[in-house]
């Protein structure tokens, strides 16, 4: 008699990826969503202010993937969402200034799964309608787009979390599993590196630098220029306490770190 093969489960790295939606309109679309993320074996969904959630709606359009809601993390802010994570990928459909270069999703996918073979990350959506804001955007290491037809390039947003989740599917079944690197070569995470911002605009302000009445685009050419430099945990703490040091009386100075 014929069994049916009992299902794997998926390697680790798989549970190291989270699915964020931000500000949701359709409840719909969350259930969608989650049923797509549970077809290619990612279970962790972050919601950011959805609109409605929980919903019958949701529930019915899950099928079969009901135990992801139930799991779902909701939050107020996409901040909050990428709090723990050292890799974040935007999907977008349109080009954004000041953000840092593009990639298609297969290139994004396969740099998402080299980073979750040792470390928390997140793929990030947008609202329906509007997408990602730009604040929103500049919270996230990278975006990506989807090589659709110039001339209908927008996907519903449970197609997109399909796409995007098929692509780092395939990704992770190939990339292999890069060795953990040392403590002082971790990756920084979403929040540290907000806390090095909230440092630099605060130094910014107060030697006169940066004026809190016209900043300008100083602090988002700056998360660009982190993004593409990938910052470590440990060129944090050396960034800080460089900063830290420039509000010290001269004679309080002291050498922080050895410059190796």
């Amino acid at each position: 008699m014929n069994s049916k093969p009992s299902a794997l489960p998926e390697p680790e790295s798989f549970q190291r990826v989270r699915i964020v939606l931000s500000h949701t309109s359709h409840p719909g679309n969350i259930g969608a969503a989650a049923r797509a993320m549970k077809t290619m074996g990612f279970a962790r969904l972050v919601l950011v202010a959805p609109k409605i959630f929980p919903a019958p709606q949701a529930e019915a359009m899950a099928a079969g993937a009901a135990d992801v809601l139930a799991n779902a993390r909701v939050v107020a802010s996409l901040s909050e969402a990428l709090q723990g994570a050292t890799l974040s990928l935007a999907l977008t459909a349109r080009r954004r200034d000041l953000a840092t270069a593009p990639l298609w999703a297969r290139a994004a996918a396969v740099e998402l799964a080299g980073a979750a073979a040792h470390a928390e990350v997140a793929l990030v959506f947008g609202n329906e309608t509007s997408g990602l804001s730009n604040e929103e955007l500049a919270l996230c290491s990278r975006w990506a787009m989807i090589p659709a037809n110039p001339a209908c390039p927008s996907l519903n947003l449970a197609a997109a979390v399909q796409v995007l989740c098929y692509e780092l599917r395939m990704a992770l079944d190939v990339v292999p599993a890069t060795p953990a690197s040392n403590p002082a070569g971790r990756p920084a995470t979403h929040e540290e590196i907000e806390g090095l911002m909230a440092h630099l605009e605060s130094a910014a302000v107060a030697s006169g630098f940066l004026d809190p009445e016209r900043p300008g685009r100083l602090m988002l050419r700056l998360r660009r220029l982190f993004a593409r430099a990938g910052l470590e945990r440990e060129e944090i703490d050396i960034l800080r306490g460089l900063l830290a040091s420039f509000r010290q009386p001269t004679g309080k100075r002291h050498r922080g770190a050895s410059g190796d």
